[in-house]
């Protein structure tokens, strides 16, 4: 799986994946009105209303964001909280997203962020992973219980070529208050876990790379410079760039000398894009066209900084 990602990559010119997590404060008012109208009469007596209308609208937004950008980027990651808030309307809206995506050729991953006991591990895995109920391509995985949780995983992925990224150093600030620990012999907890995830990789590879990924935050590129080397075959999903801090100077450590390794997320800066003053002239009626617009400067903003300009993107759009 890991390999279709890169082909994706390249095949688009764009190490970018869009994070479908629609905030109702992101979806314009027209949406929520259409949403309304649909609900009508069509309530089950398990939902509340108010669910099923702002499930509505989520995917319907995310339906127009995809058109928007399918053709400029290789994947999307939908994180699950902002469906799960809605109930079991919301999770339909999942499915209905991931499906929707696929069928526009997209990679889905799912952020869903899982990882528990032996056996717990494997149900979540088989669930988003197994092509059982949501069926994504590549799902987070937290490694806070260690092998145990995160084994199950793997063996998942190797059954159905799928992948994983396991949380390594996130873009949170205050990630710090237990990954830059230091241990006893001078490494961070984020430098261990880096080396189990280089090990999880291990018989997993496709070429370079393996479907056992990992996610570090581009708020952190010092950290991320001293995890390249440690995981030389570890693929890094990259969240914080744009809305939360971080820009594409701060990624030139993430990729490697082929401008290859990483896929880097924006969600707010792209899908919510119309709201920002750079973008504001598209007005609530082309938030999509916005989210395109957007899509298109983060590629060139990226191909601009990474490796001074030296990369294997050619974007001629």
């Amino acid at each position: 799986m890991i390999q279709k990602l890169i082909e994706g990559i390249m095949k688009k010119d764009a190490p970018v994946v869009v994070g479908l997590d629609p905030n109702l404060s992101f979806i314009p008012g027209f949406i929520l009105k259409e949403a309304e109208k649909a609900a009508e009469g069509s309530v089950p007596e398990y939902c509340e209303k108010e669910n099923v209308i702002a499930a509505e609208a989520v995917f319907q937004f995310n339906k127009k964001i995809t058109d928007a950008v399918c053709d400029l980027v290789p994947a999307v990651k939908p994180q699950v909280a902002m469906y799960e808030q809605f109930g079991i309307p919301g999770m339909i809206a999942y499915k209905r997203t991931i499906d929707y995506c696929r069928s526009k050729g997209l990679i889905v991953i799912g952020d869903v962020k899982r990882g528990d006991i032996g056996s717990t591990s494997e149900a979540y895995a088989r669930g988003h992973l197994a092509g059982k109920a949501f069926d994504v391509d590549f799902a987070t995985v937290n490694p806070y219980l260690g092998s145990d949780g995160v084994k199950p995983f793997i063996k998942i992925c190797k059954e159905h070529d799928k992948g994983i990224f396991v949380l390594v150093k996130t873009s949170n600030p205050s990630s710090g208050e237990f990954q830059d620990v230091l241990t006893g012999d001078g490494r961070a907890v984020y430098e261990l876990v880096g080396h189990k995830v280089s090990e999880w990789g291990a018989d997993c590879k496709e070429g370079v790379y393996s479907n056992v990924g990992a996610v570090v935050g581009a708020t952190y590129p010092e950290q991320a410079r001293i995890l390249r080397k440690l995981m030389p075959h570890t693929f890094i999903l990259a969240p914080g760039y744009g809305a939360q801090g971080a820009s594409a100077k701060d990624l030139s450590g993430f990729f490697d000398a082929d401008g290859l390794g990483c896929i880097v997320n924006s969600s707010r800066g792209i899908i919510a894009a119309y709201k920002k003053d750079a973008y504001a002239a598209y007005g609530d009626e082309g938030f999509a066209d916005a989210a395109r617009a957007a899509a298109i400067d983060m590629i060139e903003d990226l191909r601009g900084a990474i490796h001074g300009g030296r990369t294997v993107w050619n974007i001629s759009r």
